[in-house]
């Protein structure tokens, strides 16, 4: 498929950005609209003086729905090298799947059906495709071990989707590459329907009020003041906010209930995003599935891998109204050291641009109501019976461990090996694991193969955040912090094809902050 990229407009060198609160980048900013141009101008006073942004429309990855034959639905992605033009006489090398310029189509899927992915890798170099979330045997996961070779195709074997309704995603995992091939683009989310979910009363109108937006950043080498290639080595953080791969992104969204999934793609970054009013906004679903009943919050803290599902209400504004979905990551937000974001510098490995600072994520234009809107917020969601500590015949501890600052992260003090089993678990077991964060940096835990409950924080149930009570995949982990979670390990995994557990840090992960593990 044929994209337009876009348009551009100069980039300022660096050191006179500015930031400002309750907008994207100043007029300074890259400009990208992924598959369409469509821009709009506007002053912002937010800061100590106005400044014009010109804004890109949000790109909405298309829908890919598998094709079925014979009872088995199967997807089809191909990666491949891409290039998105970012400033007017330069071209980004990037990746994509399935044609785009970053990123790739969000796979549609349904609970109970016969599923099977295939992997077309036309890059030139090994991948691998995750599918993050999704409750399948090790010889699926897509994890380290499952090398798709360069121009080499990978077919899983069929699979029963047995996932909750709710918004997973696929990415590389290709060790000690993971950060490269993130950084270029590759990636993209899938979303699952189930029965009870279709039968509640809430947005799915996938890219009008049903709205998938993943946040990633940035950071561009420059040659002769032009901004071209995607810094991966060098850097944990962006400089430049990309939501959906746009910069400055805009999204007409109507005057009604709108349902936001919102995924962290990022490499090292959190996001404390509320919205730039102060209003209220409604979780309604975690990694893997569906809340019990919505929770109104002002703020909420997403980890890299980490997806939440809110419900914004925009029924009570105007038409033509402008609001922010922000990332209050600055230390004036009560944020501790620890925070991936938080460091002061602007400059360096652990510094960027939007370091430290309040910025928009999302510009919301208000827009006239749809067919039979949805503007009521559900009191209650599902049912969901979820594994207690008293059911664990199993316990674990992982302590994330490093020797010192700048020295790679470990679990246990034992770095990651390709070849070295680190825990096995008896298949059907209920267990639980309790993540010692360490003392000095927080993290994003991962683990494949299950969904869990989170049981307590620092030894206390209370601590649990209201908002993460449901089903989960991947949790935030700040400084000096424990977190126990349990899981039922229903699916199995093998000495050839084992589980991964990892920080989703995917810097850290690549330096070894990983452990593998086989149920059986």
């Amino acid at each position: 498929m044929t994209k337009s990229w876009g348009q551009s407009v100069d980039l300022e060198k660096r050191k006179n950005l500015k930031l400002i609160a309750g907008s994207a980048l100043a007029t300074s900013s890259l400009l990208y609209a992924c598959g369409g141009s469509s821009t709009s101008a506007s002053t912002d006073s937010t800061s100590s003086g106005s400044s014009t942004v010109t804004y890109n429309a949000l790109w909405i990855p298309p829908l890919l729905t598998g094709t079925t034959a014979d009872g088995v639905t199967t997807f089809d992605l191909t990666l491949s090298n891409a290039s998105v033009s970012y400033q007017s006489g330069a071209k980004t090398n990037t990746y994509g799947y399935n044609g785009a310029g970053f990123w790739g189509p969000t796979l549609l899927m349904k609970k109970g059906a016969r599923t099977r992915m295939q992997v077309n890798n036309q890059l030139n170099e090994a991948t691998t495709t995750h599918w993050h979330g999704l409750l399948v045997p090790g010889s699926v996961d897509g994890g380290p071990h499952q090398v798709v070779a360069a121009n080499s195709t990978w077919l899983t074997d069929t699979f029963t989707m047995k996932n909750n309704a709710a918004t997973y995603w696929y990415h590389p995992h290709m060790h000690e590459m993971t950060q490269k091939q993130l950084t270029l683009g590759a990636g993209g989310f899938i979303i699952v329907q189930d029965d009870e979910e279709s039968a509640l009363a809430l947005p799915r109108t996938y890219g009008t009020d049903d709205i998938p937006l993943v946040l990633t950043s940035r950071r561009f080498t420059t040659t002769n003041g032009v901004a071209n290639q995607f810094l991966y080595t060098t850097t944990a953080y962006g400089d430049y906010l990309l939501s959906n791969g746009v910069m400055n992104a805009q999204a007409s969204l109507p005057r009604q209930l709108v349902r936001l999934r919102i995924l962290n793609g990022e490499i090292e970054r959190d996001y404390n995003l509320g919205v730039s009013d102060g209003r209220s906004f409604y979780v309604i679903g975690n990694d893997g599935g569906l809340l019990s009943a919505p929770v109104a919050v002002t703020r909420l803290i997403v980890a890299p891998g980490e997806r939440y599902e809110i419900l914004l209400d925009l029924s009570g504004d105007a038409i033509g109204k402008a609001l922010d979905l922000n990332a209050y990551n600055g230390s004036d937000a009560g944020l501790s050291f620890g925070f991936a974001g938080l460091e002061p510098a602007s400059s360096g490995e652990f510094g960027s641009l939007i370091n430290n600072k309040t910025f928009s994520v999302l510009r919301i234009q208000v827009a006239a109501t749809t067919a039979n809107p949805i503007t009521q917020v559900p009191s209650a969601l599902v049912s969901n019976t979820y594994p207690t500590a008293a059911q664990a015949t199993q316990s674990r501890t992982l302590n994330i461990t490093a020797t010192g600052p700048g020295a790679p992260f470990t679990f246990n003090n034992v770095g990651f090996n390709m070849n070295t089993i680190n825990q096995t678990v008896a298949v059907g077991s209920t267990e639980a694991w309790t993540v010692n964060g360490g003392n000095i940096f927080g993290h994003s835990f991962h683990i494949h193969g299950v969904q869990f409950k989170i049981v307590s924080r620092n030894g206390s149930a209370a601590a649990v955040k209201n908002y993460e009570q449901g089903w989960k995949d991947t949790f935030y982990i700040p400084l000096n912090e424990s977190l126990t979670f349990v899981a039922k390990f229903d699916e199995t995994a093998d000495a050839t094809y084992p589980f991964m557990y990892h920080c989703h840090m995917v810097n850290h992960e690549d330096l070894g902050l990983m452990g593998q593990f086989v149920v059986q």
